[in-house]
């Protein structure tokens, strides 16, 4: 079992930053890739990138050059670093290990 408890997230301008975080406790063997997703009002969640314990990452298409994945392994957490933010990336966002377990989510608004 583990447990995910996102944080960070906000409302912010057009054009400005966040940064989320994500603890994660419990089995620590079981954690191996963790990620973001994103789901807004009416549409399917979505990958937003994703990091492997040796730091390997991967991004949507969508968030490329604006955000950043990173981890730190001792301590269990991952951070979404999200830079030049557009109102299309108001969503809840989840953090998840594996896509087996996931957090309760925190919401990003961006205003126009």
């Amino acid at each position: 079992q583990v447990q995910l408890v996102e944080s960070g997230g906000g409302l912010v301008q057009a054009g400005g930053s966040l940064r989320l975080s994500c603890a994660a406790s419990g089995n620590s063997f079981s954690i191996t890739v963790m990620g973001w997703y994103r789901q807004a009002p009416g549409k399917q969640r979505e990958l937003v990138a994703g990091i492997t314990t040796s730091g390997n990452t991967n991004y949507a298409d969508s968030v490329k050059g604006r955000f950043t994945i990173s981890r730190d392994n001792a301590k269990n957490m991952v951070y979404l670093q999200m830079n030049s933010l557009k109102p299309e990336d108001t969503a809840v966002y989840y953090c998840t290990v594996g896509s087996i377990w996931w957090g309760r989510g925190t919401q990003v608004t961006v205003s126009s």
